[in-house]
C-alpha cells in the first residue's frame, strides 16, 4: 500500500512539472532558417533561396562531395548581396550568384543544389532546421 502511495504521489509531481503556471503545456519547435536568420549569422553567407528554403555554399564536407547535375530547375532572378530582410529574399534571390546562374538538382538527392556560374559548378546544401 505505502509503495502505490508513493507511486501515485510520484506520477502527480512528474505531470505538475511538465505544465506551465497557466496549466498548460508547453513545447518548442524548430523551422529551418530564412535569409535573414542566416545573414546575421553569418553576414557574407553565400545563400540563395529555392522552393522557400535556403541553400548555402562553402561548407566544408559538401565541397568534398562528388555530386552530379540533374536536371535545370531554373536561374537566379535577383541579387540582394546586401539584403538582411528575409522579405527581400524569394525563391531566385540569391546573396552572391550573379542574375542568370542556371540552378540544377543532383543525382544524390535532395539536400543539395548546385549552381553554374560562368561553366564552373558551385554546390549548396539545404540548410535544415536549426
Amino acid at each position: 500500500m505505502r509503495l502505490l502511495v508513493v507511486g501515485i504521489v510520484f506520477s502527480v509531481l512528474v505531470l505538475t512539472s511538465c505544465t506551465s503556471e497557466s496549466g498548460t503545456i508547453t513545447e518548442s519547435s524548430s523551422k529551418p532558417p530564412d535569409a535573414g536568420e542566416t545573414l546575421r549569422l553569418d553576414p557574407d553567407a553565400d545563400i540563395f533561396q529555392w522552393e522557400g528554403s535556403i541553400y548555402k555554399a562553402d561548407v566544408d564536407w559538401v565541397q568534398e562531395l562528388e555530386l552530379t547535375k540533374n536536371e535545370l530547375l531554373g536561374e537566379i532572378a535577383e541579387n540582394a548581396e546586401n539584403a538582411q530582410n528575409p522579405k527581400d529574399f524569394q525563391d531566385g534571390t540569391a546573396s552572391k550568384l550573379p542574375i542568370g546562374s542556371m540552378i540544377y538538382s543532383t543525382n544524390e538527392g535532395g539536400l543539395y543544389l548546385l549552381a553554374e556560374v560562368e561553366g564552373e559548378l558551385q554546390k549548396y546544401l539545404l540548410l535544415a532546421e536549426g
